[in-house]
């Protein structure tokens, strides 16, 4: 094959630097090997309900050896001050889509090859990152093969700089369900964005697929979606007996299970079947909430993402449906999602985002917990800690301590007063890796 010079000079950017037209990260670097410390007006740890002023946060190669105030300033230390800022955990979001790239996903789909969404989806991971999203959980994506298992694996051999990355390879849905295409007529044969499974025996041999290609989690689409054409979120799709084989397919091989469940029945149903989470939960009930804490089950709520399309719009007119139903539900959603987070649910923030619209809008999913009943610190904890805890990485991320991960991210000023600081990102550290440093001295 030859290439115009142009074009290989583009495609050789693209390969090296794994952006595309984006503002670039560096080359993954060796790991540090000596001690430095970050400093800054602000520490929220993830853990304690206070902040801790003045903080400083030793680091040594890839992880946090000590916390604590100036003291630990000792000669010899190279020194990140980071001013009138905010030094915060890496934020977690635990429902991210890196290959959606637009509204109109499902005939994107049909668009582009596989291998473009590895390319299009590693600048996704990359933009989260640098928004300071530094572990990303993918409930499954609109692909036909892997492309995001793929970026993780090129992510952890070190051939780029990128986010944590955990996930679903597909969601699994039955037959014209959110997974499937369903606007085209019967003599059209196109393999669907999802992995289409009926019944028990067919459930079983998808999970085992997933697993074979590197998924660490199971993603079952048990109700019907807002976001697909040809169903209805009110709809429950999956039997108890296919969500439970599921769910015992996976367990056999240490595998969770996320549920996407709007309709009261299915998020009753997936609760009792043992899955980790339930996604969305948008019709919750009194039911519903007691057996969430009754099971420890997580809810992830993803309240935002109605809110962002209610107020920007669909650009192609595939989301329309979706605005319909978020105008309708908005209240009744939040208002459940309050009485859960009175009644002692474990939640997590997660998007629903990926690659479209800009990452620094997945912040705003901390914002809506906050309305919805959460204090500004337990929004950030559902941000940080309890994504750690739902992925059961809590002994790696989600709260600066010593021993964990110097994953670590600053904001100006106080979020603690005003939330949409977590918009503007300034300082991203993975892994004890400095891949943001905005401002004066970088």
């Amino acid at each position: 094959m030859r290439l115009l010079p142009g074009a290989a000079a583009a495609l050789l950017a693209v390969l090296v630097t794994g952006t595309l037209g984006a503002q670039p990260l560096p080359d993954p670097p060796a790991p540090s090997t000596g001690r430095h410390a970050l400093r800054a007006a602000r520490l929220i740890d993830g853990r304690a309900d206070t902040v801790r002023r003045d903080g400083v946060v030793v680091v040594e190669g890839e992880r946090i050896v000590a916390v604590g105030g100036p003291e630990l300033l000792t000669p010899g230390l190279e020194v990140i001050d980071l001013g009138d800022a905010t030094l915060l955990p890496g934020l977690v979001d635990v429902h991210s889509h890196p290959l959606i790239a637009g509204d109109d996903y499902q005939t994107d789909h049909l668009r582009d090859s596989s291998a473009f969404k590895a390319l299009r989806g590693l600048k996704a991971v990359q933009d989260n990152l640098r928004a300071g999203w530094t572990t990303l959980r993918i409930a499954g994506d609109a692909d036909v093969f892997y492309a995001h298992l793929d970026i993780r694996r090129a992510i952890d051999q070190g051939l780029f700089v990128g986010p944590r990355l955990t996930g679903a390879g597909h969601y699994l849905s039955i037959t014209g369900g959110g997974g499937d295409i369903n606007f085209l007529g019967p003599e059209h044969h196109v393999v669907a964005d999802g992995k289409i499974a009926d019944g028990p025996e067919e459930m079983r041999k998808a999970v085992r697929e997933e697993i074979k290609y590197g998924s660490d989690w199971i993603k079952l689409l048990v109700t019907g979606a807002f976001m697909s054409a040809g169903d209805h979120p009110e709809d429950v799709h999956y039997s108890e007996d296919e969500v439970r084989m599921a769910v015992e397919e996976a367990a056999r091989h240490g595998v969770p299970v996320m549920a996407h469940a709007h309709a009261t029945a299915g998020i009753k149903l997936a609760i009792r079947a043992g899955v980790r989470s339930i996604e969305h939960g948008t019709f919750l009930d009194d039911e519903a909430i007691r057996l969430l804490v009754e099971h420890g089950t997580w809810l992830v709520p993803t309240l935002y993402i109605g809110d962002y399309y209610i107020e920007h719009g669909s650009p192609t007119g595939a989301q329309d449906k979706m605005i319909e139903l978020s105008k309708k539900y908005k209240a009744q959603h939040y208002a459940w999602v309050g009485k859960a987070i009175q009644a002692g649910v474990k939640i997590a923030v997660g998007s629903d985002f990926g690659a479209y619209p800009a990452p620094v809008e997945n912040a705003g999913e901390i914002e809506a917990l906050h309305r919805a009943g959460m204090t500004p610190m337990q929004a950030l904890q559902a941000a940080t800690r309890a994504g750690a805890e739902l992925l059961g990485w809590q002994d790696r991320i989600g709260t600066i301590e010593p021993g964990k991960l110097a994953d670590l991210i600053a904001v100006p000023g106080d979020p603690l007063a005003d939330l949409s600081a977590l918009r503007r990102v300034s300082f991203v550290m993975l892994g004890g890796r400095v891949v943001r440093r905005d401002g004066a001295g970088r």
